[in-house]
């Protein structure tokens, strides 16, 4: 059988969904492996008889949520999402400070928010990040 082939059989046999993450043929078996958020599939094929064993596991909403956050697992387009996403925020927080500079009246407060929150992100960096 053709990979492709394989592939194609155990999405529609078993309604595995997620990208092709690994396909690796040795002597004795194939190994074929599905990612997706939250989701994994796989299945071991022993060559001569061409038999398998498929194991699937969802790991629940939580874990689609946070692989959602990473962008793991996830294709091109949820990464351009997340890049997207990341543009906007960092347009919308930049025009903020500019606004800033220009209300004398909320200036020195809104200085002293930016730099409260600069020294607590820096301080959660250091103590969390190995």
């Amino acid at each position: 059988m053709k990979k492709l082939e394989i592939v194609e059989h155990l999405r529609k046999s078993h309604g595995i969904r997620g990208a092709l993450a690994e396909f690796r043929v040795d002597e004795r078996e194939c190994m074929v492996s599905f990612k997706g958020p939250g989701y994994s599939a796989d299945a071991f094929i022993d060559r001569e008889t061409l038999k398998y064993k498929l194991t699937e596991t969802s790991h629940g909403l939580i874990a689609v949520i946070n692989d959602l956050h990473k962008g793991r697992d996830t294709g091109p387009g949820w990464s351009a999402v997340i890049d997207a996403s990341a543009v906007f925020m960092t347009v919308v927080s930049l025009t903020g400070l500019v606004l800033l500079f220009y209300l004398k009246l909320r200036r020195r407060p809104g200085m002293v928010v930016v730099l409260v929150g600069a020294v607590v992100a820096a301080a959660a960096y250091f103590a969390f990040v190995p």
